[in-house]
């Protein structure tokens, strides 16, 4: 993997972030989250699979953006959205509909059916990340406890 690959899925996630007016406090924040998710795609890719990988660094993009949400205090989709930027099949999109366009059916369905698994793969990832409960996160993202009023608790 090219140290050129890893600049762009850096800087390509902070883009993406500007796009969608993200605040600018949270740019670098949303590149290393896009940075590990491609990360995690290229390694795994050679090894398990386009599909698999993606599921992989789909929940490791999740994983972290729940992290940093309460790390930072801040909304998780501000990381998830922008993360996951580098990971979306938009080749596979654009030559499937490419593919139905000019009639080539048979290349149609086959790259349809592949963007389809990906998807499928993504969304996948994100939800079994946010079925972990959030006190998990709580602890991991050093979030303090709420301190409790024990003159509530005596009914007082």
């Amino acid at each position: 993997m090219s140290i050129y690959v890893l600049v762009a899925s850096f800087f390509g996630t902070i883009a993406f972030s500007v796009l969608y007016n993200i605040p600018s406090k949270y740019y670098l924040s949303c590149g290393f989250v896009g940075l590990i998710g491609w990360i995690v795609f290229a390694f795994f890719k050679p090894i398990l699979g386009y599909a698999f990988a993606i599921f992989l660094s789909s929940a490791v993009v999740a994983f972290l953006s729940r992290l940093l949400a309460v790390k930072i205090k801040c909304p998780e989709l501000i990381f998830l959205v922008a993360g996951i930027f580098t990971l979306v099949p938009g080749a596979d999109i654009y030559w499937t509909v490419y593919y139905l366009v000019s009639e080539q059916l048979d290349k149609a369905a086959t790259s349809g059916s592949i963007t389809a698994n990906v998807c499928l793969a993504m969304v996948l990832g994100i939800a079994i990340i946010h079925e972990i409960p959030q006190k998990l996160f709580n602890n991991l993202g050093g979030a303090k406890k709420k301190e409790i009023n024990h003159q509530q608790d005596r009914g007082l």
